[in-house]
């Protein structure tokens, strides 16, 4: 069956990345962090986090880091304000010296990093004393993601087997109580974890089904894998049960649960 892939930014824009930018500036905002801070952006994908602490924090500086040579140069096109840069790096081995950002985050990523603990771990020791640590997920496991959720049981009731790829049994830690946990695995203090909803509104089936046939995630991928006739069959299943207006729209809603914490001063 298919595997998960991420790097292209073309790609996950139109299937996830219209939607992140939503939550990535509704989280900055909450952070409420005073202006001219030394900002990092851990897995920063195709620079919606940066783009969204240009946009409402007034940073002195932000860098982005991310494993994926695709995107890095989608974020280093597309994000060019001359406070924001864009290097490689694994959110595990962060190459950043300690204790000099004021703020590190991280958007809809440590579900996908195999020890999330070490990720929070490095997070905790770039920034200084009293700096602030902040994560969000999608909320894979209670099915907030209507666009993912919708796929997925249209998926498994055609094709038993592809359970074992839905996002709501492979990660667990998309749920407020484990993500509170592992800010905390880092010592951080002040932990909170509360959600951020958005609207996920297409403009008709086309506009929700043509991003599932680029390969970006899971189920892009387990679609990829599919033979035509399964393809298909999957299209007409899903064209079948969306929730669809008289005008052809699709109107459904995605939640994602944002924690945030400190790191101690002493």
């Amino acid at each position: 069956m298919g595997t998960t892939v991420w790097g292209e930014g073309e790609a996950y824009e139109p299937y996830i990345g219209r939607w992140s930018r939503q939550v990535a500036l509704e989280c900055v905002r909450r952070l409420d962090v005073a202006p001219g801070g030394d900002w990092r952006d851990i897995g920063c994908g195709t620079g919606a986090v940066t783009q969204a602490i240009l946009d409402v924090a007034g940073p002195e500086r932000v860098v982005g880091a991310d494993p994926s040579d695709g995107y890095v140069r989608y974020a280093r096109r597309h994000v060019t304000d001359s406070r924001a840069r864009f290097v490689r790096g694994d959110a595990t081995r962060l190459p950043f010296p300690d204790g000099l950002a004021s703020v590190a985050v991280s958007g809809l990523v440590l579900n996908f990093v195999p020890v999330p603990e070490r990720a929070v771990a490095e997070m905790a020791r770039i920034v200084h004393p009293g700096g602030t640590v902040a994560a969000y997920l999608w909320d894979y496991t209670r099915g907030g993601v209507e666009l993912i959720r919708s796929f997925w049981d249209a998926a498994v009731s055609l094709d038993a087997d592809s359970r074992e790829l839905d996002e709501a049994l492979r990660f667990p830690l998309c749920a407020p109580g484990p993500l509170a946990e592992l800010l905390r695995s880092a010592w951080l203090t002040d932990v909170e974890v509360d959600e951020i909803n958005i609207p996920t509104r297409f403009r008709g089936f086309d506009d929700y089904w043509a991003p599932f046939l680029g390969g970006q995630g899971p189920a892009p991928a387990y679609l990829a894998s599919l033979p035509p006739k399964g393809q298909d069959a999957l299209r007409e299943r899903l064209r079948a049960d969306l929730p669809t207006g008289a005008d052809g729209s699709i109107a459904l809603t995605a939640r994602a649960w944002n924690g945030r914490g400190r790191r101690p001063t002493r």
